[in-house]
């Protein structure tokens, strides 16, 4: 198995999986569960014998749940645990085909794409050093003289020779020049360079869809035909390390290798993230409106979620082993609501529990990035130190737990509203009117400022 067929993080178990992600979600222990077990079942796969590995497809999994529980935060987690392409959808975005708006098969060109550029990151990381090299000698000719043979006229019958001793200076003073270049003494300096000239946005002449949509790539198709428009810009050598840079990276990277590792990566270790698909569910419309078209979506993506191929600007992509991760609230439809065929292809259906005052406590504290760590560190960007005491914590959780009770339960995102409501002063007097360099967050200050808010219903309706 070559090393294009194995996706990242393979050396993860399940239960390693699972430690990682509880480093940013606190709780939902089912979902973590179930979406560890399917991204080792994809390594798993793979050392299979190639006769049986074709045959072991994924399975696809629905996430239960009401907004902010964690069911995106989950499955981006995940992705980046992985190594894997990733993409976020919304089901309620495309249409049945015949109705204008995007297409389900735009999910895979996009994952495509989002695969492809992946790839040629690393690679360009890959030969960032060469690169760099090769661009230091382009900058070099630039700011030096050319030799008196270069500056000849190509048509002349004879050139005479360079003498050792002129190649013996030019060389000599190109070294200063380099060392004066690696110690950033010429970074100021202007030079010239051909810079490719900016297209023009392509002309949409077939109805909604793009050409990108059906899978056609201009640039390949007539390449050759139209070579790209140059013009010369003047910037400075450190503008022009970044452009030549760039261009020679380009020069090294095997671009159809790449876009092949990419192609496989997507095949064999993409995964999709359909959000809000309940939208999508619910009884048949009966007559026309806006309900007509959700079976047909359904119907749409079931080739894609069954296994398919689709055609992209990068050639073919097969489907059958991308894993589908869905969501939704499941308010007014149930999954049973989902034609029976696409609830066939989703075999794992995960609740997700709604979030407890000892939740929120947990959130504002534990992970990585808790909230209360991000406002002190975006105060501490003013020269203030921001410090919450633990009952002011707890407060603050007790807050949230009680207006997601009584007002609309969105989950972990109540927290955002409340904390940007209680900090809103400090926020905006910092840095001119705040006089004390340390701010404590206590428990009084929390009631002070969010008690009236949270009592008065109305009010609190629209504030948090």
């Amino acid at each position: 198995m070559s090393s294009t067929d194995r996706p990242a993080g393979a050396e993860l178990t399940p239960r390693q999986i699972v430690q990682e992600l509880d480093r940013y979600i606190i709780g939902q222990d089912a979902a973590k569960k179930s979406v560890a077990i399917a991204l080792r079942n994809r390594w798993r796969r793979l050392q299979v014998p190639a006769g049986l590995r074709e045959e072991i497809m994924p399975n696809n999994i629905i996430l239960i749940g009401p907004t902010g529980v964690g069911k995106t935060e989950i499955a981006r987690r995940l992705a980046r645990l992985a190594g894997a392409p990733f993409i976020k959808v919304e089901a309620s975005k495309f249409t049945e085909v015949g109705y204008v708006g995007r297409d389900v098969e735009s999910i895979i060109r996009d994952l495509t794409e989002v695969a492809v550029t992946m790839v040629k990151t690393e690679r360009r990381e890959e030969v960032d050093g060469k690169a760099r090299q090769m661009a230091e000698e382009r900058i070099l000719d630039l700011l030096l003289p050319r030799g008196r043979r270069q500056q000849q006229p190509a048509d002349t019958e004879e050139q005479q020779p360079e003498r050792p001793a002129e190649v013996a200076e030019e060389q000599s003073t190109r070294e200063k020049f380099r060392e004066r270049l690696r110690a950033g003494h010429l970074e100021a300096r202007m030079v010239e360079l051909d810079v490719p000239a900016a297209n023009g946005p392509l002309m949409q002449v077939i109805g909604p869809m793009s050409l990108d949509d059906m899978g056609v790539n201009l640039q390949d198709m007539f390449g050759s035909l139209m070579p790209k428009k140059m013009k010369r810009r003047r910037m400075s050598v450190a503008e022009a390390r970044t452009v030549l840079s760039n261009e020679e990276a380009q020069k090294l990277i095997d671009q159809e290798a790449a876009i092949r590792e990419a192609v496989q990566r997507v095949e064999n270790s993409g995964i999709v993230f359909i959000d809000e698909i309940d939208k999508i569910a619910g009884a048949k419309a009966q007559g026309a409106g806006p309900d007509v078209s959700r079976e047909g979506v359904q119907r749409d993506l079931l080739p894609i979620v069954e296994g398919s191929n689709v055609n992209t600007k990068y050639g073919m992509v097969k489907t059958d082993h991308v894993l589908f991760i869905a969501s939704g609230a499941f308010h007014v439809a149930k999954p049973s609501d989902l034609i029976p065929e696409l609830q066939g292809r989703f075999p794992i259906r995960v609740e997700l529990n709604s979030l407890t005052q000892e939740d929120f406590v947990k959130i504002l504290t534990l992970p990585q990035n808790a909230l209360i760590k991000q406002y002190a560190a975006l105060v501490a960007t003013e020269g203030l130190d921001l410090e919450f005491q633990d009952e002011a914590i707890r407060e603050i959780a007790r807050v949230a737990a009680d207006v997601n009770e009584q007002v609309e339960n969105i989950g972990a995102r109540r927290l955002h509203t409340i904390l940007t409501t209680l900090l809103e002063e400090i926020l905006f007097n910092a840095p001119d009117e705040m006089p004390q360099r340390h701010i404590v967050i206590t428990q009084a200050r929390v009631q002070e400022r969010l008690s009236s808010i949270v009592r008065n219903r109305d009010m609190s309706r629209y504030i948090l």
